[in-house]
């Protein structure tokens, strides 16, 4: 007779905690972890995972799967990654709260903040809510196959309580000031994990005009973090400005974390040490501030089937932007509209995708099999001087290789260099890793495959890091850096939420563009190979690579405390 529901048999089982790597069973009843040793008795169902490691399931506290869940049920591309846990609703972009009037605006902001067309938006939100608590009922009552939880953005924030006053800029009273505290309490109490903001200057309308939530000034800032005090709960989120200094920036995230005392989370999007300087300044002032950062620089993806690259901006091309992909390699084979688009530059009036698309620095031919260390010496760039050509003549012609699929990375740093200078973060208990924006960026950036990354790229070699470490930095460091305290370890009383991990098959294959969304929305999708099994509150949701079709996948409310078992074992060793 069976004693447990599932049992994982036979596997290496690395805990989440960066404890050392042991042979065990694990076995799951009512979604919970019950039992882990090596005779836990037998299973309704049984997976067998000799010759794999066995991790807690991946928690990913940096996605915009905001609209995504709203009308599709998985979550790729990170579930396929062994994610099982999202937390949404960062940036300070989102689309709750939001009266009727607004809908058309908030549209057009995650448009221009997350590149996600607003056709797709149109058709796919069904905005079954007003409040923000109503947003939250309305995600109770979807499935997925990864669990999710949100954060309060303050840009429809800011709007639903301004009006055009806050799309404008303009300052708020202190009437506005009051009711934006009232209803961030409000948010948190209704399950929120947190309040999120963003004083990047990259953070714009399609327009060019500036999201909502940039340039707020302070005090509306600490306004929002007094919200989370009232509640007693919830962590706050922020972009920093790229303007200001690390210094400044730091400076702003203290008082944040002084006014609310809560946590601060905040991206840091250059590997800038003087960040990790001011964390370690508040920490010692007893405040709690975490670097999230990518484990390596964020990929711009390039291609005439894309939403940009360095000529889609440029006057020529815009009447062929929208035509099918064979059209466009037709016309941009044509030797007189060559000559005509190479004379011409871009012109747009959001400065952010001017810079994007005429930045030539670090540009690479994405190629099988994917290799994120590139050398330098593999760039377009210098492959140009090699071969004593234009460089964008060059470009032009990979754009049309592969009938016109062709898609160039563009990296925001030299890789190698944005790798060993992140490095030290990964084991830090300061940082969290992430940033992979999954849900967001569809015809642009694929970093949410960043799990399979390290663990397919990042083990071994210079750059590598010890197993029990990467797995730690991908479940148990995140989860907590949100209050999600339930999850991310292997031990008796914690969500049954697991990944059974080939690592010897264990690979990525470059993105490709499926059509899969609402109004047939285009996105990147980015296989991977080697994961065994995916286990979400102990039901299989991906078996083999392929996803089974299981939705056990809920809304989370609320922090989440360890469990008291693991609470009380950890107490009687200390």
């Amino acid at each position: 007779m069976a004693e447990h529901d599932l049992v994982v048999r036979g596997g290496t089982v690395v805990d989440g905690r960066g404890n050392a790597p042991i042979q065990a069973d694990v076995a799951i009843c009512d979604g919970v972890i019950v039992e882990i040793g090596q005779s836990v008795g037998h299973g309704t169902r049984e997976i067998d995972a000799q010759g794999c490691i066995v991790t807690p399931g991946f928690v990913d506290v940096h996605t915009h799967y905001d609209g995504q869940i709203s009308w599709e049920s998985r979550m790729v591309p990170s579930s396929n990654h062994g994610v099982t846990t999202v937390v949404m609703g960062n940036c300070g972009v989102g689309f709750a709260p939001s009266r009727p009037d607004d809908h058309e605006l908030v549209i057009k902001l995650m448009e221009g903040v997350e590149d996600i067309p607003e056709v797709v938006m149109a058709e796919g939100v069904p905005w079954n809510w007003t409040s923000f608590p109503d947003y939250l009922d309305a995600l109770d009552q979807r499935a997925s196959d990864v669990d999710f939880a949100t954060q309060l953005p303050h840009s429809p924030l800011r709007v639903f309580v301004m009006g055009q006053r806050g799309v404008d800029l303009e300052p708020a009273t202190p009437a506005d000031l009051a009711e934006m505290r009232r209803l961030t309490a409000e948010a948190i109490r209704a399950g929120a994990l947190g309040v999120s903001t963003s004083r990047s200057l990259f953070h714009r309308f399609r327009s060019g005009a500036l999201a909502p939530s940039v340039g707020s000034v302070e005090e509306e800032l600490r306004t929002l973090a007094l919200g989370l005090r009232d509640a007693g709960s919830g962590v706050f989120q922020c972009i920093p400005s790229l303007e200001g200094s690390p210094e400044g920036e730091m400076a702003v995230f203290q008082d944040i974390a002084r006014s609310s005392g809560r946590p601060v989370n905040f991206s840091m999007l250059l590997p800038d040490m003087a960040y990790i300087d001011g964390i370690h300044d508040a920490a010692r002032e007893g405040l709690t501030i975490r670097a999230h950062f990518a484990p390596r620089p964020t990929g711009i993806l390039f291609g005439l089937d894309l939403s940009y690259h360095p000529f889609s901006l440029h006057p020529s091309f815009r009447p062929i932007a929208h035509a099918p992909l064979a059209g466009k390699v037709a016309r941009m084979r044509d030797p007189a509209f060559r000559r005509q688009l190479l004379s011409e530059t871009a012109e747009d009036p959001n400065p952010f995708f001017l810079k994007l698309v005429n930045t030539r620095e670090y540009l690479f031919l994405v190629r099988e099999p994917l290799d994120y260390h590139i050398s330098l010496d593999a760039s377009l760039n210098v492959q140009a001087r090699q071969r004593g050509v234009p460089l964008d003549e060059l470009i032009y012609d990979t754009l049309l290789e592969d009938d016109g699929r062709a898609i160039l990375g563009l990296f925001s740093r030299d890789p190698r260099s944005y790798v060993e200078a992140m490095r030290p973060l990964v084991e830090s208990d300061l940082a969290v890793m992430g940033l992979g924006d999954g849900g967001a960026h569809y015809g642009m950036i694929c970093d949410a495959a960043y799990t399979t990354y390290m663990l397919a790229q990042r083990r071994d070699g210079p750059l590598g890091h010890e197993l029990p470490h990467l797995i730690q930095a991908m479940t148990s460091r995140p989860a907590a850096s949100v209050g999600l305290n339930d999850r991310g370890v292997i031990a008796a009383g914690y969500k049954g939420d697991l990944n059974v991990i080939d690592l010897d098959r264990l690979s990525l294959s470059r993105p490709h563009v499926v059509r899969d969304l609402p109004a047939g929305g285009k996105r990147l999708f980015q296989p991977s190979r080697g994961y065994r099994a995916t286990i979400v509150s102990g039901v299989v949701t991906q078996r083999d690579d392929l996803p089974t079709g299981a939705l056990p996948g809920r809304l989370v409310r609320h922090a989440r405390n360890r469990p008291r078992a693991d609470e009380r074992l950890l107490v009687s060793q200390e």
